[in-house]
């Protein structure tokens, strides 16, 4: 029911209840919500080999009260419209999709999948009733055929196939019968090899333990010969051995011998060498020790004789050292009195002294080499003239080092420069 009017916007829908309505300023409208059977039928539509067929299928619709949005939308299509006219438009919706899905598929796959064609056209019609509010409760195919007697012959060729598949299967029987029957006769020979076999494993084992058996007696029977052998050989040994050993005591007794003989031997020898030897020893120690006792007293007495005798020079040099100062003390009051006089004069005594310092390397040379040019001298005249040349210097190093020209100082008045 849809109650519309005044205070009703929107309208009011109630499914399967009960409502108060005011007369002349409301309306009430009733829509169907019972299940609608339809009997799709699609007369000679051609497959998609081009095969005329008509198909029939029942379909159960009805418009879905529970939901809301289906319920409003159904309400627009077909409020005021009656349960046929409902039914009709259902119907020629389910049946164009119908005639489309078979248009798509062959005769084959209409005919031998029946339930994928159900299951194709309810999905389809489905999605485009539920825009109208009309939900597809079911469909079924319910039959399929044509008249130019395409399915008859679809069954023969299935009918032939089936015969042909059973003669095929009682060739495949027989074959299978004949090759189980030679697989039979194959394991009677196998088994019949097998038994065989296993007879001549056993014939082999018996003789392998009993050449087993017969080798272990044979074994025994040597162990005992090899055993008689060795305990000959060992009782040989054992007098070998004891033979040996009687030598060796033997031995022994002639090594303990010769021990004793060289222990008289080096006693004999040290008796007669080895003591004489360490008297000898002994004594030259001793005579050692008295010599080195007495080269220490004599350094010791060297020593305090240079020990005096350096006190003394000492002693000599202090008393000339006295002497020569008080001389330098006389002869710096004399440099006082004459000044440049008894400078000359210090000078001139000590000019032989250097002569001899200048000549005393010439002296100590033990050969000389002299090479001349054939202008000069040669030989000690040269050696002479060199002295005398160094000489004849002396007074011109002086006048630099003191300012007294010494060459003038005998006739000529001294200049200080």
């Amino acid at each position: 029911m849809v109650v519309s009017g005044f205070g009703r916007s929107p309208p009011l829908m109630i499914a399967g209840g009960r409502v108060f309505v005011f007369p002349c300023i409301q309306q009430i409208q009733r829509i169907t919500l019972n299940t609608l059977t339809l009997n799709v039928k699609s007369d000679k539509v051609y497959t998609r080999h081009g095969v005329p067929i008509s198909v029939t299928g029942i379909a159960q619709v009805k418009i879905q009260g529970q939901n809301k949005e289906m319920l409003a939308t159904a309400c627009q299509m077909f409020m005021g419209k009656s349960e046929a006219e409902i039914a009709q438009i259902a119907l020629e919706t389910l049946e164009g999709h119908q005639r489309a899905i078979i248009a798509h598929l062959t005769v084959e796959e209409i005919y031998q999948d029946r339930k994928k064609f159900s299951e194709h056209v309810f999905k389809v019609a489905s999605s485009d009733l539920v825009n109208m509010g009309i939900g597809v409760v079911s469909y079924t195919l319910k039959d399929v055929h044509d008249d130019q007697d395409y399915l008859n012959s679809l069954g023969k060729a299935r009918t032939a196939q089936v015969q042909k598949d059973a003669r095929i299967g009682e060739a495949q029987y027989k074959r299978d019968a004949v090759i189980r029957e030679a697989q039979a006769m194959q394991e009677k020979v196998s088994a019949q090899y097998k038994n065989e076999i296993e007879m001549a494993k056993s014939q082999r084992d018996y003789e392998l333990k009993k050449a087993a058996y017969d080798a272990e007696v044979n074994t025994k029977k040597a162990e005992s010969e090899m055993a008689y052998q060795l305990q000959v050989a060992k009782t040989k040994q054992r007098i070998e051995e004891e033979t040996m050993q009687v030598q060796v005591v033997e031995r022994s007794q002639q090594i303990l011998l010769q021990e004793q003989e060289i222990s008289r031997k080096e006693k004999e020898l040290e008796a007669k060498v080895k003591k004489p030897a360490e008297a000898e020893k002994y004594r030259l120690e001793k005579l050692a020790e008295a010599q080195r006792l007495q080269l220490i007293m004599e350094a010791e007495a060297e020593a305090e004789s240079i020990r005096m005798k350096g006190e003394a020079e000492a002693f000599a040099l202090e008393a000339k050292g006295r002497a020569e100062a008080e001389q330098m003390a006389k002869k710096a009051e004399a440099f006082k009195q004459y000044k440049e006089g008894a400078m000359v004069d210090m000078l001139l005594e000590k000019l032989p002294l250097m002569a001899e310092e200048i000549s005393q390397p010439l002296s100590a040379a033990h050969k000389i080499t002299m090479v001349s040019s054939g202008g000069s001298e040669v030989g000690a005249a040269k050696l002479a003239g060199e002295v005398l040349d160094i000489m004849t210097r002396l007074p011109a190093a002086v006048e630099k080092l003191t300012g007294v020209d010494i060459s003038q100082a005998a006739g000529n008045p001294i200049r200080v420069h």
